[in-house]
Formats: structure tokens, sequence, C-alpha cells
């Protein structure tokens, strides 16, 4: 009657650890890459290719130098190299951006440093070749007396 538990595999437990939050705390420095599927909150700093399929914050101690890969990220900090982003790159006041950008959608508040190239994808709609058509009166002549 109660044996339906028995039966299901364990997998609440992989799945919990890839939701759960990366972080690398200030003070610390790491040279080399990191992969992983979960966010990631960076305070430290990071000198290497970082890859994963969660979102990315960098705090205001925080730095990257080095390839920064995933969906969304939030900088407060400093990065330097190649970004290439899926989804939005939010730069805050206190950002500062040198390098290789390739995103979606890009959002900054004023007073963030963007001294990046820039590519954005998804965002060029095609032009029809159909002339612009004017719906509006044509215009009439005024004379001055």
């Amino acid at each position: 009657m109660f044996s339906s538990d028995r039966k299901k595999p364990k997998q609440q437990s992989t799945m919990e650890s890839t939701t759960q939050q990366n972080i690398i705390a200030q003070g610390t420095k790491i040279v080399g890459d990191i992969a992983s599927q979960g966010p990631f909150r960076i305070d430290g700093t990071v000198e290497g290719n970082v890859k994963t399929s969660g979102k990315i914050v960098v705090g205001k101690s925080g730095y990257i130098k080095g390839t920064l890969q995933g969906e969304n990220a939030d900088f407060e900090g400093k990065f330097s190299g190649k970004l290439i982003l899926s989804g939005t790159l939010s730069l805050k006041s206190t950002a500062h951006i040198e390098g290789e950008v390739h995103i979606s959608k890009l959002a900054v508040e004023p007073g963030a440093t963007f001294n990046a190239t820039c590519s954005m994808k998804g965002t060029v709609k095609s032009l029809s070749n159909e002339p612009v058509r004017s719906e509006s009166t044509p215009a009439q002549s005024v004379q001055s007396k």
C-alpha cells in the first residue's frame, strides 16, 4: 500500500545541487577555468574562463579577467575580456567593463563604464521592400501679407 515511495529514484538531490548558487568570496583568487550548471556570485578575482548556464552576479569587489559565457549577468564590479551572454547584461553604476561583448539585451545605469566592442544578436528586424505610404493630408500653401 505504501510501497510506491521505494520505486521512485532519488533524483531530487541532483536537481537541487544545480540550482544552488556558487560563491567566490572577497579575498579569493582563482586562476583557471570554471564550468558549472548553476548560478554564480563572484566577489573575489577570477583569471580564466567561466562558463555556466545560470546567472552570473559580480559584486563590487568582484573581478573577472578572461572569457565569461552564460545566460544573464549583473555587474557591480570589473570585467576584462570576452563576454558572451544569451540573455541580458545589466551594468550597475559601479561596473567597469572592457573588451568584447556579445549579448541579446543591455541595461546600463548612469555611472557605469562600458569600454567594449558590443554586438547584440536578435535585435535586427528585416525591412520590407515596400515604399512607405503617407496617409496625411497634402500640405496647403500659406501666403503672408
